[in-house]
């Protein structure tokens, strides 16, 4: 008996990397022009990178920088969404997210083909490190890890520093995601040795590898390039090491962008992860009754 052949359904995704200025509007613009340019390629999902408005501003702690923060809706999803409708794609977006006075995200939003908002993510890992001072400005996310449905699939959007967790991976896995995406503001301190600086790009890009495989899903990572120095001086700034990459269920490297601006186009086969799944069936054979002390912070009682 001949086995049944695996139906192909190809979809075209766009990662737009680029360097920000400290002007909004044209970051925007430049955005906005990256975007037509994806589709007229022929994709259909584009994904931005994390924070794509402005500097990355979280260098340093400055209360002013609160007001690079919008509302959702607000003047950015009626931009982005207006351009989704126009060019029928959807766009992953990352904004500075005013929810209240005094309450503040970073959050994923998802544009769908017709102009609407599918839905947001906020991101849950906030990082504290010198440079990426995130905790002063976000909360974390309190609407779970939930995928969003669009007219290309079901999106498991994540944000930057979640890409480490395992967990968060998996989360979007089980609620029935069809591919994980990570908006990203990742780069080194110039400082760093030039192998140090490799080991942390090489382990950026092996952990997401590592989400695809264990979950059977395809991963897009969408990180900004360029250097933006430290407004405070403390420091030598970032240079953010661009690489945007996407990749198959099995971690197969599905196109890889370099260190400048860029629009890395991929195709994605959505058929293969049932594939993949039937001869890896990680799910099936977790022992979920043996996973307790995954919810506590450290197991000492040994």
């Amino acid at each position: 008996m001949k086995p049944m052949p695996v139906i192909r359904k190809n979809l075209k995704v766009a990662l737009i990397q680029h360097a920000c200025s400290d002007d909004r509007d044209q970051n925007v613009a430049l955005i906005s022009d990256k975007i037509e340019q994806a589709q007229s390629a022929g994709a259909k999902l584009i994904v931005l990178q994390e924070l794509h408005n402005s500097l990355y501003f979280c260098q340093t702690e400055e209360t002013r920088l609160f007001d690079l923060a919008e509302p959702i809706p607000g003047p950015s999803t009626d931009q982005f969404s207006a351009l989704a409708g126009k060019l029928g794609v959807v766009i992953v977006s990352s904004l500075f997210e005013k929810r209240a006075a005094g309450l503040y995200h970073n959050t994923a939003v998802v544009l769908d083909a017709d102009g609407s908002i599918a839905g947001r993510y906020r991101k849950m890992h906030i990082p504290d490190d010198p440079g990426f001072y995130e905790k002063f400005y976000f909360t974390p996310g309190d609407l779970g890890f939930k995928p969003i449905q669009t007219s290309v699939g079901k999106l498991g959007i994540l944000v930057c520093w979640d890409q480490w967790y395992p967990e968060a991976a998996r989360l979007m896995s089980l609620a029935g995601a069809e591919m994980l995406i990570y908006p990203t503001a990742i780069g080194w301190d110039p400082n760093d040795a030039e192998d140090e600086q490799q080991r942390q790009r090489e382990a950026w890009v092996t952990v997401q590898r590592g989400h695809a495989v264990a979950n059977g899903l395809p991963v897009i990572a969408c990180n900004r390039v360029g250097h933006e120095a430290d407004p405070s001086g403390h420091s030598a700034g970032i240079t953010f090491w661009g690489h945007s990459f996407a990749c198959g269920p099995q971690g197969e490297l599905l196109g890889v962008a370099g260190k400048s601006e860029e629009n890395l186009l991929v195709d994605l086969d959505m058929a293969r992860s049932e594939s993949v799944r039937r001869i890896w069936p990680f799910l099936r054979d977790r022992r979920i009754d043996s996973f307790a002390d995954l919810q506590r912070r450290y197991i000492d009682d040994i």
